[in-house]
């Protein structure tokens, strides 16, 4: 591979093993805790690049403008950050569904991020890429603190987290969630007690802990959200992560995940997908 090109870098998507909300800022952000868990399902980002300072991205997606292509606006602001004359052209191959509460928009920032540090040879700190990457959304951080974590405040106050190797059934409902509309909805939980890092064993199964305050406003808003949780949760506790609209279960191995994955009604999309522990791409973070 040339060193003026990075091919194949890959944009995993994460899971909420529970998502609580403790609370609300002035400034309107809410305040959360949260287990995130990596994914082995991903988008894959090719890099070129550029010595004209030009940044752009293929192909053109649906609903996807330059004002809110968090791929374009990472660049852009890693540029001015860091004074860079280089630019960059970036192709995408989109795996993860838009609107499922998997996070790959801001796991496509998080690898731009980390790609062009590297391919730009600018050598910034991971401490100053997830400022940087703040500026962007709030599960940007955790993508570019390279491991599973506990997280709180608006979800970037990341502790990592040692979770047990397992195998999840991720279930797509057929619905664009907007996460805007359900943390603005008046009757959307603000006011769960928080916990601490102690109240659950590291290293035990965060899954089985706590809950996701979205999750009853979503369902109230989209049935075929409710259908997908209805069906997965015959076979293993069953939650949405993020916003929606995906639904996922833990199973303890492959075997047991594709069972289910395999009794999915005709028209229904799923995944059985397995967790990782750190980021594909970690090996960019200095």
């Amino acid at each position: 591979m040339s060193t003026h090109e990075l091919l194949g870098c890959q944009a995993p998507a994460k899971l909420n093993l529970f998502l609580h909300i403790v609370g609300r800022r002035p400034d309107g952000y809410h305040q959360l805790q949260t287990v995130f868990q990596l994914i082995d399902w991903c988008d894959y980002l090719d890099f070129y690049r550029r010595n004209d300072g030009h940044i752009h991205r293929t192909p053109t997606i649906d609903g996807l403008t330059q004002d809110n292509d968090l791929i374009i606006r990472a660049a852009k602001l890693l540029q001015s950050y860091s004074g860079c004359h280089y630019g960059a052209d970036i192709r995408l191959n989109k795996q993860l569904p838009m609107g499922g509460g998997l996070g790959g928009g801001s796991s496509d920032a998080a690898t731009t991020l980390l790609a062009l540090n590297h391919l730009w040879d600018l050598h910034l700190p991971q401490e100053q890429l997830i400022s940087i990457g703040l500026q962007l959304g709030a599960d940007v951080p955790f993508f570019l603190f390279g491991q599973n974590a506990f997280a709180q405040g608006i979800g970037e106050q990341l502790e990592a987290f040692t979770l047990p190797s397992q195998w999840f059934v991720v279930l797509h409902p057929p619905v664009h969630v907007s996460t805007a509309e359900i943390f603005s909805d008046p009757t959307l939980t603000r006011d769960t007690e928080p916990v601490k890092i102690a109240d659950f064993t590291t290293g035990g199964n965060a899954f089985l802990f706590g809950h996701n305050d979205l999750q009853k406003v979503v369902l109230k808003k989209y049935p075929e959200v409710a259908l997908a949780l209805d069906w997965l949760s015959v076979y293993a506790k069953a939650k949405m992560t993020g916003s929606g609209a995906c639904v996922f279960a833990s199973f303890d191995n492959h075997i047991l995940a594709h069972q289910v994955l395999d009794m999915l009604p005709q028209g229904w999309q799923g995944r059985c997908v397995r967790g990782l522990h750190e980021h594909p791409l970690k090996m960019f973070a200095v």
